[in-house]
């Protein structure tokens, strides 16, 4: 019970008292200050504490008595699962899926695919097959915009021009997408360049250059 003396009194001697609803809605405002949540966990602590309890409840299941074997290799299963999203958000996406999505062309100026071809070949004489590999990529993809047969895009990755070329030349499609996996793979990735994959991708230049563009077909199959 409220000690009604040592309540402030108004002006008439009447105690002042205040209504229990403003009362509870004031200290839940007081208590959604940031002061009191400084400290809370995030979203992803939290995220990540319960997939590691839920690893730790399947490890429990499996050490128990009475697991058959059936139900210990679904509850692995699970385990491996729980692992694998657990790594995941704390790690990341694999290396390939973050460096796949970078342009092309990097952050060079506005170029022709004469200027790329010549440097592919100044890097190749000097031996230099990473830099030659970079520059024969961009001088196959820059001709094929100056064609037409793609448009000019920035931002556009490896593997997005050789899916779209290859739409363009059904013929020279999985050519495409084996140069750009090259481009990748020694461009953002761990793969040393060498003579073969400049040659692979300067071969493959030159054969674009006399490949035609296959003919849409007209509707209801007619010529």
């Amino acid at each position: 019970m409220p000690n009604w003396g040592d309540l402030p009194r108004a002006a008439g001697g009447a105690p002042i008292t205040v209504p229990r609803d403003p009362a509870r809605e004031a200290a839940r405002d007081e208590l959604l200050k940031a002061d009191y949540h400084r400290h809370d966990p995030s979203l992803q602590e939290r995220v990540y504490d319960w997939i590691m309890d839920r690893i730790n409840d399947a490890l429990d299941t499996i050490a128990g008595d009475g697991t058959s074997g059936t139900t210990g290799l679904i509850v692995f299963l699970v385990v491996a699962v729980l692992i694998g999203a657990g790594l995941w958000w704390r790690l990341g996406a694999p290396r390939r899926a973050a460096r796949t999505t970078l342009d092309v062309f990097g952050t060079a100026g506005p170029r022709t695919a004469a200027q790329y071809r010549a440097d592919a070949e100044r890097h190749a004489a000097a031996g230099e097959w990473a830099e030659a590999v970079r520059e024969q990529m961009r001088a196959l993809v820059r001709a094929l915009e100056e064609r037409t047969l793609l448009d000019a895009r920035p931002g556009r990755t490896a593997d997005e021009a050789a899916a779209e070329a290859g739409r363009s030349l059904p013929e020279h499609a999985a050519a495409l997408t084996a140069a750009a996996r090259t481009f990748d793979d020694i461009a953002y990735g761990d793969r040393t360049a060498d003579r073969a994959a400049y040659q692979l991708l300067r071969d493959l230049d030159q054969a674009l250059e006399r490949a035609r563009p296959a003919l849409a077909a007209a509707p209801g199959g007619a010529a």
